[in-house]
């Protein structure tokens, strides 16, 4: 394994963005700030989606005017369309992130397009993003499993990176979008990954959601992973997606890394006390297990 990997924060998105009520701009602006204290030097910063679709995140543009931008920090804002493409420059992201659903059926419901469609759409914004001189990665949602179609053949997935690849994102990230994957499809679908779109930099994004999330994020970076998502607090889940809970905890990822003599360069104090924050945020207590377990051995 390798002794240092990235964290890619993305509690202020995805971890908001499936809560009952909209967490107010000044109190996400104040998350991100805890973050940034904290170390976090690339986070998921926001949506540019539609309002109506995740109106949790409608202020988007507002959180980006008021987000700190010390240097080396790198705002990521995800789109889905070429509007989104200009919301997302016009707020100035560092980093933009387009997300294809692997499955019809699943991509249908959650972007009202098919798969091959987001793939053209894709291919749009990665080259208006060139253009822009803003990086882009690809996400590959649904990788592991399907809530409506169930397992997806990887055979598939691996397709459909060959052809992201061709795009030249700066990562393609698979994604346990329900939290079904296990270490063995991690290693299968990564190295698939790797042969269709080589030379590119591979991120994973897990949910814990069957208890495995954790034990993936080691095989992927056994796999040769070198980024990985993580929520503040273990929150988040699809809102499109049916019983899709939590992403894995950024503070227990970075407690099991730590201890497994893997540097990510984050303050484990400090992510447990912005865990606690977001518990306050959205008024109970969060998954994630470090904010009320505490460090081993304790300080």
């Amino acid at each position: 394994m390798t002794d240092s990997i990235e964290v890619l924060e993305v509690g202020p998105r995805d971890g908001l963005q499936n809560e009952p009520a909209p967490v107010p701009t000044v109190a996400k602006v104040e998350l991100i700030d805890r973050l940034l204290d904290a170390g976090v030097t690339r986070l998921e910063t926001t949506s540019f989606v539609h309002p109506a679709a995740v109106p949790q995140l409608a202020d988007a543009d507002e959180v980006m005017a008021a987000v700190a931008r010390p240097a080396g920090v790198v705002h990521q804002g995800l789109v889905l369309n070429e509007r989104g493409f200009d919301r997302a420059v016009a707020a100035r992201c560092d980093e933009i992130n387009v997300i294809v659903v692997v499955t019809d059926a699943f991509s249908e419901r959650n972007q009202g397009m098919t798969t091959g469609a987001m793939l053209d759409v894709a291919d749009v914004v990665a080259g208006r993003a060139a253009e822009a001189g803003i990086p882009m990665t690809v996400t590959l949602s649904a990788a592991f499993g399907c809530p409506f179609s169930g397992e997806v053949d990887p055979g598939h997935v691996e397709a459909i990176a060959g052809r992201v690849g061709e795009l030249r994102p700066a990562q393609i990230a698979l994604a346990d979008t329900i939290g079904v994957g296990v270490p063995a499809q991690v290693h299968d679908l990564f190295g698939r990954c790797r042969r269709a779109a080589p030379g590119t930099a591979l991120r994973a994004h897990f949910h814990n959601t069957r208890n495995t999330g954790y034990a993936n994020a080691l095989a992927a970076i056994d796999a040769g992973v070198v980024t990985l998502d993580a929520s503040v607090g273990g929150i988040g889940g699809c809102p499109f997606a049916p019983d899709a809970t939590g992403n894995i905890a950024t503070e227990d990822l970075v407690y099991v890394l730590e201890r497994s003599g893997i540097s990510t360069g984050l303050d484990l104090d400090r992510l447990m006390r912005a865990a606690e924050f977001v518990g306050e945020l959205v008024g109970r207590e969060v998954p994630g297990q470090m904010s009320r377990a505490g460090r081993f051995p304790a300080r």
